[in-house]
């Protein structure tokens, strides 16, 4: 069986999340009561047997360290293999804040390199959806890739949020533009790639390359530089098709909504499906209490609520 590093890139600010990322990096925000955004992509890792897994840190990580703590909420508190959380590092050379998702990963491939992964697979820890990342690794083993995205259709007037691409029939890309102002498509990146250990390597190394040299500078971002750069060199670069829920609640607006759609009697996203739990480090605090006289309707009580009035489709913690 190959041997699969997931790398999550939990360093981001979250400007548009206002004050709900103030003190706090994005992926550590709650979510529907009791959970915090990277529970989403943590659990996906280990529900698809994903045991190596390293989550890269850099704004306000306090909170998210102390969330994840030694990761045993998701069985990863092991000898071999497990998590590792990477802060930026001062070291004698090429060390610094990092300067983009893609310089985030090549300031950590001593790490990558220690061990022999056959796969390196990249995820935004800032995304809410379920997702077995099996497929998608075989799918990229089928048609040796040098990189496949994951992508999932979304709303036209969204589309100026996300990596917009056009395959063929074949689900090779043959365009790809990072955050357009006029989006030609409706195929969005996940931002989730997969790479073979040694593509990533290379492909990072020549992405710093151009600051070594006073060639022209790099963004170092996965979208805006790695993807582009590997489509000019006609590499093979494959989207991996995603049909179930996914949302990027990375602004007001989209995390409301993702709230919202838990609530139905069917909802989008089920919390509840026993098949993919999603897991998480729990405060200790008491049941909630639902007073004599309240009234809820279509909402979740996280425990240590006190419900007293009414309540209608709410979540609360």
């Amino acid at each position: 069986m190959s041997k699969v590093l997931a790398v999550i890139l939990a360093g981001g600010q979250g400007e548009r999340l206002s004050l709900l990322s103030q003190k706090r990096a994005k992926p550590a925000v709650p979510f529907a009561g009791k959970y915090r955004i990277i529970d989403f992509a943590l659990s996906n890792c280990v529900n698809s047997g994903i045991t190596d897994v390293a989550v890269l840190t850099q704004y306000r990580p306090h909170s998210l360290h102390d969330h994840i703590g030694i990761g045993k909420p998701w069985d990863l508190d092991r000898q071999k293999g497990g998590i590792h959380i990477l802060q930026p590092y001062r070291g004698q050379q090429e060390s610094d804040w990092y300067q983009g998702t893609a310089d985030a990963v090549y300031q950590n491939l001593d790490f990558i390199m220690e061990a022999r992964y056959d796969y390196v697979l990249v995820l935004a820890g800032d995304h809410i959806y379920r997702m077995d990342y099996g497929p998608m690794i075989a799918f990229h083993q089928q048609r040796s890739a040098d990189i496949t995205l994951g992508a999932v259709v979304v709303p036209i007037e969204e589309g100026h949020r996300f990596g917009i691409l056009e395959t063929d029939a074949e689900g090779r890309v043959n365009s790809f533009e990072e955050k357009p102002g006029l989006p030609r498509g409706t195929l969005g990146s996940m931002g989730i790639y997969v790479f073979s250990r040694d593509t990533l390597i290379r492909v990072l190394i020549e992405d710093a390359r151009p600051l070594k040299t006073g060639g022209t500078p790099s963004q170092h971002d996965f979208g805006r530089n790695i993807v582009p750069a590997m489509l000019a060199r006609s590499e093979r670069v494959y989207a991996y098709p995603f049909t179930g829920y996914w949302q990027d609640v990375g602004t007001i607006q989209s995390y409301w909504e993702a709230h919202m759609e838990l609530l139905g009697d069917h909802p989008a996203f089920d919390l509840y499906d026993r098949s993919w739990v999603v897991h998480t480090r729990s405060e200790e605090r008491p049941p909630a209490h639902i007073r004599s006289g309240a009234q809820i309707t279509s909402s979740l009580i996280s425990h240590g609520c006190i419900i007293k009035g009414q309540v209608e489709r709410s979540v609360l913690s």
